[in-house]
């Protein structure tokens, strides 16, 4: 199961609106002054992404939750928005070069297989999206916020 701690936006009827930083490495890198991901990571605009889990204990704002989500899922997901495409393209792209017998038609043929592939993606995604075992889950919950005190060690007297 693939980890990762969220922190609570709003609880509502059993559904917790939860707020993921997204971490790039980039920070701790030691050659991070000329490397091209640290440019790309800062031209994106989303640096926290909004997901609804459910929750049958209510969560109170700025709370923190480990989420979980299964390692299959989240294989099967990339396995189809990332081989869909290719293989449309690979497979359409050969057919209209043995039907065709020329580098244009299988220049199209790839076209049409990689768009295709895409949109088979796109048209599949919401319906595994839906099933119960790719959805994250709520694995622990930590304490709200305001009940957590610190004390000033330098405050205390010691005897």
């Amino acid at each position: 199961m693939i980890k990762e701690w969220a922190t609570v936006v709003s609880w509502r009827n059993g559904e917790a609106l939860v707020e993921c930083d997204v971490k790039a490495s980039c920070s701790s890198c030691a050659s991070r002054a000329g490397c091209g991901s640290r440019v790309l990571n800062k031209l994106g605009p989303q640096t926290s992404h909004t997901i609804a889990v459910p929750s049958a204990e209510p969560l109170v704002a700025g709370q923190k939750v480990e989420l979980g989500i299964a390692e299959a899922s989240l294989l099967g997901s990339a396995l189809l928005v990332y081989m869909s495409p290719l293989v449309g393209l690979f497979v359409l792209g050969a057919l209209f070069q043995a039907l065709f017998g020329h580098d244009l038609a299988a220049l199209c043929g790839a076209v049409l297989g990689g768009v295709g592939g895409f949109l088979l993606a796109r048209g599949l995604s919401p319906k595994l999206a839906s099933r119960s075992e790719w959805q994250p889950i709520i694995i622990s919950v930590g304490l709200p916020p305001n009940l957590v005190r610190v004390d000033d060690a330098s405050t205390e007297s010691r005897p």
